[in-house]
């Protein structure tokens, strides 16, 4: 019978005398280096099938469930509203009810991504679906205040739609239990997301409109994205899953703090910062996405500078230029000593650091 082991164990073996120092480290990095040299094909069926991937193939995938998404959630018109709410409700369940069946036939063929791709678009009917039903029931009236039409569910806040994102949070869950695609967790976080912003200014009385209180929901709902899939990451060793809240929860952080519109040089320094704690963190937690939000965020600060110090001059694109060039000679060097930065940090984090990284 196979059996699998994780870097924990071997720690474990180490810290009981099983294994020296030595024998630990070169035994970490063969196996590190081993995993990384395996390619899809080596892979389980199931885990090839969902694998976060971004060949031609599984962009066209996605960009095709994307663009259904799109079509009726944040490009709907008017005429959707002209509908009324029980032929909205109607469209919903029907689309719902066809991308669940397709679906389920791709998934039971094995086209796994394709298949839980179709199932995330049933999901992201749920908000146009319960939006129909208050609509037909004409709960606007009686309890809750109009918030407008559907489309406006997506750019702006009101405590109307707190419905509408309960329901998509437990589709979400359901169709987690019976079709496990990583994707469907990106559907669920969105509607977290729209939700924390509702509930924030419900509770606070505040103005739905203030840009400031969208970003620092934002940013402590980033926050708290980032947290969860780092303990997913450690709990089940799923890394396919966690891509996707990782990926949510970087891009609400590191948006809502790039869109400060703060003139402080010292909050700016500040921005710089954190972005560079994100590169680190992004080799503590073997996860890339950080670094990329972070280089671009350092290359922002370094472009603000450079505006600043060549503003109205000749030398300004120049300067630009050259800190293009030392982003790409950076990303260059990070991509080369990425393991051996990774091994530098294992050999030297206290024992309670190590336990808390991920594996690779």
């Amino acid at each position: 019978m196979p059996h699998s082991f994780s870097e924990e164990d071997l720690a474990a073996a180490r810290d009981a005398g099983v294994l020296n120092d030595s024998d630990y480290n070169q035994l970490c990095v063969f196996l590190q280096t081993r995993a990384r040299s395996l390619t899809a094909e080596d892979l389980p069926v199931a885990d090839q099938a969902t694998a976060v991937r971004f060949d031609l193939t599984h962009v066209l995938w996605y960009a095709g469930a994307l663009i259904i998404m799109s079509a009726m959630g944040l490009f709907t018109t008017e005429a959707f509203n002209r509908m009324g709410g029980s032929a909205l409700t109607a469209t919903a369940i029907i689309y719902a009810v066809i991308f669940v069946l397709l679906g389920s036939y791709l998934w039971r063929k094995g086209l796994r991504t394709p298949g839980g791709l179709a199932i995330a678009v049933a999901v992201a009917m749920t908000p146009m679906a319960v939006y129909g039903i208050q609509d037909y029931l004409q709960l606007w009236n009686d309890a809750l205040p109009r918030p407008g039409e559907y489309k406006d569910f997506f750019p702006y806040i009101n405590g109307s739609w707190l419905y509408m994102e309960l329901a998509t949070i437990i589709a979400a869950v359901l169709a987690l239990v019976f079709y496990p695609f990583p994707f469907i967790t990106m559907v669920a976080a969105v509607a977290v997301w729209f939700m924390s912003m509702d509930l924030a200014a419900f509770f606070s009385h505040t103005d739905p409109s203030d840009f400031e209180l969208r970003r620092h929901v934002t940013l402590w709902f980033g926050l708290a994205v980032m947290a969860l899939a780092w303990l997913i990451d450690l709990v089940w060793r799923e890394r396919r899953f966690g891509f996707w809240l990782h990926l949510a929860g970087a891009s609400a952080f590191w948006g809502s703090l790039t869109m400060n519109e703060s003139t402080s040089e010292w909050l700016a320094f500040l921005y710089c910062l954190i972005n560079i704690g994100l590169v680190f963190l992004s080799v503590y937690l073997n996860r890339r996405i950080y670094a990329v939000f972070g280089a671009i965020g350092i290359s922002i600060y370094l472009g603000h500078l450079a505006s600043t110090i060549f503003e109205d001059s000749l030398l300004f694109s120049f300067a630009l230029s050259g800190i293009g060039l030392l982003t790409i000679g950076l990303g260059i060097l990070f991509h080369k000593k990425q393991d051996a930065i990774g091994d530098w940090i294992d050999t030297r984090l206290p024992k309670a650091l190590r336990i808390l990284r991920p594996a690779a």
